[in-house]
């Protein structure tokens, strides 16, 4: 399954996006991130890294949700473990975020493995 045209629209105008996480003992748990749409596929990461909760939550249950211009979107959060993935991903957070004083962190070598590819289900 992929997004449709007008989803990726959507997400790719928007200048940030909720996650929502299920941890695996409470209610689900939503945070405000950046999405960036680089063809047809839609990337996040993390900008604490690993110490980021939804990340956390998002690795122990790739079941997660995208809430998007009053949209929520059911999608499995897959690593993107790909060199040229991990890359373009960086080059869309320049490119939407430019003016954004949290672009930075987002490109720091640290948090690049954080990564994920959102997959409609």
């Amino acid at each position: 399954m992929s997004f449709s045209p007008e989803e990726l629209d959507l997400i790719d105008r928007a200048q940030e996006v909720e996650i929502e996480t299920q941890p695996p003992d409470g209610p689900p748990h939503r945070a405000v991130i950046w999405a960036i749409v680089d063809d047809g596929q839609v990337f996040v990461r993390s900008l604490r890294g690993e110490a980021g909760r939804w990340y956390g939550e998002a690795r122990a249950n790739p079941a997660v949700a995208l809430h998007v211009g009053g949209q929520r979107f059911t999608v499995t959060a897959i690593p993107a473990t790909d060199p040229d993935a991990v890359d373009r991903t960086s080059a869309g957070f320049r490119a939407k975020y430019a003016d954004d004083p949290s672009l930075d962190a987002m490109l720091d070598p640290d948090v690049l493995e954080t990564t994920l590819r959102l997959e409609p289900t």
